[in-house]
């Protein structure tokens, strides 16, 4: 699950130039950082020479033990440095699920739209316990990994427009593909798990809507036939491809007149 990080400063006035050029130095290595979903440095207007930088990181683990033993963190930090006794909190906060977006001209993407990250843990973990009860699923799935559903949950997360996790932790789209070499996947099977998504989604509260439906499920079909073609015997071992990006395609969410 991503954490964001929120680092509160107190700058005095005379070095408030210095210390925005510092951090737009320093942003360069944190944007190429795997770990970093995005960030921003703000100033408060209230009170100028209060900064908060907020970076939303893939997890805490990705920050702490990936990015802090990066190169990328050692020019961060060496052009940071000078400011960190002006540190006032440096902490993790975890999403709550609570959020949403005023009027915009662009859609949201397919991650925003369906509620984040809580959203697709809770719709993997209901998944995932009726998918043991299933008489049809049950056997592909036998003696799954107890955090199977989170990462599922990470990597259709990246799939449908959010941060980059399974990527980062887990070995992006190649590593999936591994996970069906040799399964021999059915087409009883493929449009089981379908079938059951769906029925999921409806139960634990997913977007309904006939434009966010359609979009979700174009990728489920795309995603259970590649599954089913690398599960088979003779199929190819593919060690590199890239990871999918779902997108509204040509209907974007309806949003009905005021």
């Amino acid at each position: 699950m991503t954490t964001v990080e929120y680092i509160r400063y107190r700058i005095p006035e005379p070095d408030r130039d210095a210390f925005t050029a510092a951090y737009r130095q320093a942003a360069v290595p944190l944007a190429a950082s795997p770990y970093c979903v995005d960030y921003e440095l703000t100033e408060s207007v209230d009170e100028p020479g209060a900064y908060i930088l907020r970076i939303r990181w893939t997890s805490v683990q990705g920050h702490l033990e990936g990015f802090r033993r990066s190169v990328e963190f050692a020019a961060f930090f060496a052009a940071i440095q000078p400011y960190v006794g002006a540190i006032e909190e440096m902490r993790h906060y975890a999403d709550t699920g609570v959020s949403g977006r005023g009027p915009q001209t662009e859609p949201p993407s397919l991650y925003e739209y369906l509620g984040g990250a809580p959203a697709l843990e809770r719709l993997t973990r209901t998944f995932y316990a009726h998918v043991a009860e299933d008489e049809i699923l049950a056997p592909v799935f036998a003696g799954m990994h107890g955090e199977h559903p989170q990462h599922v949950a990470l990597f259709l997360g990246e799939v449908f427009g959010g941060p980059p996790a399974y990527s980062a932790e887990r070995g992006g789209h190649p590593h999936m593909v591994s996970r069906h070499f040799g399964r021999a996947i059915t087409e009883q099977q493929r449009r089981r798990w379908i079938a059951l998504l769906q029925d999921t989604a409806d139960e634990v509260g997913l977007p309904d809507d006939p434009e966010f439906r359609a979009a979700f499920t174009g990728y489920l079909e795309w995603g259970t036939r590649m599954a089913k073609m690398f599960s088979a015997p003779n199929a190819p071992r593919v060690l590199q491809t890239p990871m999918p990006k779902w997108g509204w395609g040509l209907t974007p969410p309806y949003r009905p007149e005021p």
